[in-house]
């Protein structure tokens, strides 16, 4: 039987869910961007549990999840965990109008529930009933791409059945089509897109843009402002495309390669320091001229400081998703695919991306989108264009080793 998981994390695997939780992506409120890359965030009273707990691999039939019964011919009702402010609400907060709608369209009713604050903390709730193959209550959950990763490998999420989903096998943007964790989408679709780009302070690099990791770690009129992210995959990742190296396909050697030029950075003093989401408050003064940002901040940002700027590198970007999941045993999936096809009709997914100003997968969405709002349609943040989109990069899935070896090499690099 396949062991998937690893039975202990290391001491730098637990620094890193620290990092995520306290100032990384799992500390930002739903508006700034998302949570935690890697193994996640987690809650700092978890961390000791979760060190010395093994997960146990579930029994395949075929390679998918066995499927429950579906109840939702007689059952028209759908139970939605998603994270907070993930979701449109009207102006008196009172009403969800897209989840309105489906209901006055479909007839079925959802429940939706805002209980995921973090992947790990979630994960720790669900999984003694998926590992005992029990029904979660949940009929769709949101969860990052890494830890989408770990329920498809452990055989919790059910297969989706692309018959009920022609919106959106159709409408999927091409740069979230086949991760390498879930080739061809069979279990999961994206709720929404992460990028990590370049952003910078006009002001403070006196009208010079910034575009560039090579420019980052070797322009000196930016020593010591210079800043990356303490996640790992977001700094080594940028670095290793500035290198020429394709982040879905690296070696321990480009790995190595990747945090050596980082090193150096440090070493010289360009960087100035690794950060979580606090290096907002530093670009915004110009104490830091440079750095790496996640889009929603930058989106953020520039609504109140017109010297914000962002670059995509020429080398390319890294991006992430968070992903819509039929857990295994869900009672309602049939219902729950439905609800996945609604979101990516275009009118529903411009509604929806319209709040909540992540990056939207659905292609073709911004001649809705500027129907709402022309500027949002505009913002390639957003709605990436055909340039962007080609840029776009996924750090590929790690081995428990790997994730080992590389977070404790990482540790060292930021002096965690």
């Amino acid at each position: 039987m396949e062991q998937f998981e690893p039975d202990r994390l290391s001491a730098a695997q637990l620094a890193a869910m620290r990092r995520s939780l306290t100032s990384g992506r799992g500390a930002l409120t739903r508006r700034s961007l998302l949570r935690a890359s890697g193994v996640g965030a987690l809650t700092l009273g978890g961390l000791s549990t979760l060190a010395g707990c093994g997960i146990p691999p579930a029994k395949r039939e075929g390679g998918t999840a066995a499927a429950s019964d579906d109840h939702s011919d007689r059952e028209k009702e759908i139970n939605f965990s998603n994270w907070t402010e993930y979701m449109d609400t009207s102006e008196d907060e009172k009403s969800r109008p897209t989840l309105e709608e489906f209901t006055k369209r479909t007839g079925i009713k959802v429940e939706y529930t805002e209980d995921i604050n973090d992947n790990v903390e979630f994960f720790g709730k669900v999984k003694p009933q998926l590992a005992a193959g029990q029904d979660t209550g949940r009929d769709l959950i949101v969860v990052t791409d890494w830890l989408a990763a770990r329920i498809i490998r452990l055989g919790w999420a059910q297969k989706l059945d692309p018959a009920h989903l022609p919106h959106a096998y159709a409408n999927l943007s091409p740069q979230f089509r086949s991760p390498d964790w879930d080739p061809g989408r069979a279990y999961s679709y994206p709720w929404t897109g992460i990028s990590t780009v370049i952003a910078y302070n006009e002001k403070a690099t006196e009208g010079r843009k910034v575009d560039s990791v090579t420019q980052m770690l070797d322009d000196p009129s930016l020593k010591g402002r210079v800043g990356f992210l303490t996640e790992m995959r977001d700094s080594v990742g940028m670095t290793l495309l500035d290198q020429g190296k394709n982040p879905a396909s690296f070696t321990d050697a480009d790995f190595d390669e990747a945090v050596g030029r980082l090193q150096k950075g440090v070493d010289k003093n360009q960087i100035r320091r690794f950060t979580g989401n606090d290096y907002t408050s530093d670009l915004d003064k110009g104490d830091l001229a440079a750095c790496l940002a996640w889009a929603g901040d930058v989106i953020q940002l520039q609504a109140d400081n017109p010297d914000i700027k962002f670059a995509i590198p020429a080398a390319g970007y890294i991006t992430s998703s968070d992903n819509l999941l039929v857990p295994a045993k869900a009672r309602h999936k049939a219902n729950a695919e439905r609800l996945i096809d609604y979101y990516y009709e275009l009118p529903v997914a411009a509604q929806l991306a319209a709040y909540i100003s992540y990056v939207c997968p659905v292609e073709g969405v911004g001649e809705e989108l500027a129907k709402i709002d022309p500027e949002l349609a505009e913002n390639t943040l957003i709605v990436p264009d055909k340039a962007m989109t080609a840029k776009s990069h996924a750090f590929r899935s790690l081995s428990s080793e790997e994730e080992t070896a590389y977070e404790e090499k990482f540790a060292k690099l930021i002096g965690a």
